[in-house]
């Protein structure tokens, strides 16, 4: 019988079993006598045997036939002793590396050595460890044809034109490849701006020391460093992934099908006679079973966050046993369901905060707790450690030690603020690098990865009390709720969930403080701006006496966004900007009005991200 057929359903139900069996290894290390956590640590084991078996794969199903034969002899003593976690867990991950090689389509690997007891449980690695060593030991010598990096050069306090200086650096780039994008942008080099770090995303075919070289000899350069193009990374091909769907979903599929069905003819019917009463009944209908079949299609995408916690106790105990340290794990609300493209882009921010929890955090013992909770079309996410917290003048100190701003700049920085500073990329306060942290790498991934998702990252941090780090995340993508707003004529929208409320007030309820306008909401002063000056559109002109408001938040704090209109609200299908556009600040892609036209979606944060240090709130005119 040809079993290639169930290949993939092979890989797809061995990778669940073997997430299960690490969860339940983990959780017997708390609780030895569970005998539940036993038998259940057993029947994945003999499942994985049996469909390894079934499809020919031998190493695979004599593994998993060895762990086997080790929980027969737990469940009989009823208790699994300590020195037995190591050695299933490390079974485990030669399960995984046999997954793996299966998925690539290579031979298996020999497990003969671990099955004999002749191998080490500590020296077994688990697969993402094989393929970082991999990474390491290949990706150095290698150059692609064209790649993209980005390039970030650090000025000296003491460059005396560092605009003009800027400029100079992107022509010397520009002959090392195609220069992509650049912070500050050249529009704002060119007008002065105060340069004193040149971020650059360069499509180029030399390798980093020659494009290093190039730059290292010119004045008023402090560092030249380089960070891999992880823009793309942020959400993984998806042709290849198979997802479950309940059959009863199946079957309310096909009834929607065949009422669309005769909803058409209903309406080419109606047409054809010039019944617009029946035209009418009919397009009602029609948005009817459109909103039922969105509803269904989105549930085939929906996937429980569990996804991608399940493998976190695993992860932090294996980093307590590197670091001696007790680091107690607490997660809730697992349940929480998102879009499965979203949880893959959040799989690697988790992962890098919970070890940045256990290697920054905590210092010997203590807790990190993860809760999920939704808000309106929000995904809340919380990691949270009762550590040491994040001392805001040693950030300060590092700023301005890295010539990024100098000393009163430095001191004029927020709480909020300067905690924000540690997603720079390549910024760290550690001065020593270990295996997990002090490279400057990783936060930076972290707030890309969730901006790019529509979403934004929030960090609390109390000295002796410890950290909060809040990632909020869209439920699902691609089909959004917009607020329809009119800026010079011109409509633009913005996901509603990003809104807080909308006003209309008299321009007698302004008040100004030091010039800048603000208005008294709820006991609350926010800053007020001009949605056409954010987007550099021009100004109504005429007298008006009434002020349409959008309160939004931004970093932490509410702000007001005067518009000229607000038109409506509607369901969007947002689609991704091509690359020559996807760097306009703010603009978070686009989508199709009735009569055909492009709208552009505006994201409030993100805007204000791009444009916080050179914007000022509006001024009394």
């Amino acid at each position: 019988m040809d079993m290639s057929q169930y290949h993939d359903l092979f890989l797809t139900e061995t990778e669940e079993h073997l997430r299960h069996m690490s969860q339940l290894t983990v959780a017997l290390e708390q609780n030895p006598s569970d005998r539940d956590g036993i038998d259940a640590l057993f029947r994945e084991a003999h499942s994985i045997k049996g469909m390894a078996a079934s499809m020919g794969f031998d190493a695979t199903a004599g593994l998993a036939h060895h762990l086997e034969d080790l929980m027969v002899g737990f469940r009989n003593t009823g208790n699994v002793p300590p020195e037995a976690i190591d050695l299933l867990l490390a079974g485990v991950d030669l399960l995984e590396g046999l997954l793996a090689d299966i998925s690539n389509g290579t031979a298996e690997r020999d497990v003969s050595a671990f099955i004999a007891g002749l191998v080490e449980p500590t020296t077994v690695l688990p697969v993402s460890a094989e393929k970082q060593q991999a990474k390491g030991a290949t990706s150095a010598p290698l150059v692609e044809a064209l790649q993209d990096v980005q390039v970030v050069i650090d000025l000296t306090s003491e460059a005396l034109a560092p605009s003009a200086r800027a400029l100079l650096i992107l022509e010397v780039l520009r002959m090392s490849g195609q220069v992509e994008s650049c912070k500050p942008t050249l529009a704002e080099m060119q007008q002065g701006f105060p340069v004193r770090q040149l971020s650059v995303w360069l499509k180029s075919g030399g390798s980093e020391e020659e494009i290093s070289k190039s730059l290292i000899g010119m004045a008023d350069i402090k560092q030249v460093s380089f960070q891999s193009d992880r823009r793309k990374s942020a959400l993984r091909d998806e042709d290849s992934r198979t997802v479950r769907v309940r059959t009863a979903l199946f079957d309310q599929f096909i009834n929607l099908t065949g009422e669309l069905i005769t909803n058409r003819y209903m309406l080419q019917s109606a047409a054809k006679a010039g019944d617009w009463k029946d035209v009418n009944e009919g397009l009602d209908l029609l948005t009817r079973l459109v909103g039922d079949l969105h509803h269904h299609v989105l549930q085939v995408r929906m996937t429980p966050l569990e996804s991608i916690t399940a493998n976190l106790p695993r992860l932090v105990r294996d980093h307590c046993q590197k670091s001696g340290k007790k680091v107690r794990l607490e997660i809730s609300g697992e349940g929480l369901e998102l879009d499965r493209t979203i949880l893959e882009a959040l799989s690697d921010p988790l992962v890098h905060m919970v070890r940045n929890a256990v290697d920054h955090g905590i210092e010997q013992e203590g807790t990190i707790a993860i809760k999920a909770w939704r808000e309106k079309d929000m995904a809340m996410i919380e990691i949270a450690d009762d550590g040491q917290g994040i001392d805001p003048e040693i950030i300060r100190n590092k700023i301005v030690e890295r010539g990024l701003l100098n000393e009163a700049q430095a001191k004029e920085l927020s709480g909020r603020k300067v905690l924000q500073w540690i997603c720079q990329p390549g910024f760290s306060t550690r001065d020593s690098v270990s295996e997990t942290s002090g490279r400057g790498v990783g936060m930076d991934v972290v707030k890309f990865a969730l901006e790019g998702l529509g979403g934004m990252l929030e960090i609390d941090s109390e000295v002796g009390v410890g950290t909060r780090f809040l990632m909020k995340a869209p439920l699902i993508v691609a089909i959004i709720n917009i607020l329809i707003v009119e800026c010079a004529g011109e409509e633009v929208g913005l996901p509603v969930s990003r809104v807080l409320r909308t006003l209309d007030i008299e321009t007698n309820d302004i008040q100004f403080s030091g010039g800048e306008p603000l208005l008294l909401v709820d006991d609350e002063h926010i800053p007020l701006y001009s949605f056409n000056r954010l987007l550099h559109l021009p100004e109504q002109n005429d007298k008006i006496s009434i002020v349409h408001l959008i309160i939004c938040e931004s970093q932490g704090r509410k702000i007001g966004l005067m518009v000229d209109r607000l038109s409506r609200q509607r369901e969007a299908f947002i689609k991704s900007l091509p690359s020559s556009l996807n760097q306009l600040p703010g603009v978070s892609g686009a989508t199709i009005k009735g009569d055909g036209r492009v709208m552009f979606i505006i994201d409030p944060h993100a805007l204000f991200s791009d444009e916080t240090n050179a914007l000022e709130p509006e001024t009394e005119k």
